[in-house]
């Protein structure tokens, strides 16, 4: 679906919508990160995009796949719901782009990325990014660094 009408009705409207992606640019920008938010047009559905990753942990290039699916979303405005371009994307991340086509085309990972949504669903996590800290603290979405301070040092009291 539109990218902008989506976000629009999860976040409260049009200004709230700016402000959030004002602050990811700028911080973005801090990290060296060229966000390019105004590329992206549809918001996808992500469940191929998991399965690779889960895929790519198996090869030992999670990491970098994540990576390029971050980057071909975020900064290139790639459509990462596209089975081609995720093939695109985890060729440049070192995996075999034939191997990635037929395995987006079979059923492999389904079952397995399908237990992790449940999982996630089951523990109420509602936002990326969403961090565990010790196993005790949860820190959901973007959070500066005082936030994660205070998870450790609760932690370790």
């Amino acid at each position: 679906m539109s990218r902008r009408e989506y976000r629009e009705r999860k976040f409260g409207g049009p200004k709230a919508v700016a402000e959030m992606d004002r602050r990811m640019i700028a911080v973005g920008a801090e990290e060296g990160i060229a966000f390019a938010l105004d590329r992206i047009e549809r918001t996808p559905n992500t469940f191929d995009a998991h399965r690779l990753a889960w895929h790519a942990a198996r090869e030992g290039r999670q990491e970098a796949v994540v990576d390029a699916l971050f980057r071909g979303y975020f900064t290139e405005g790639r459509d990462i719901g596209d089975r081609e371009t995720l093939a695109d994307l985890a060729a440049s991340a070192g995996l075999d782009r034939g191997q990635v086509r037929t395995f987006l085309e079979g059923d492999e990972g389904v079952r397995e990325v399908r237990a992790e949504e449940e999982q996630v669903r089951r523990l109420g996590i509602q936002a990326v990014p969403f961090f565990i800290v010790g196993g005790r603290y949860a820190v959901q979405g973007a959070q500066p660094p005082d936030v994660f301070v205070e998870a450790f040092d609760a932690l370790a009291r």
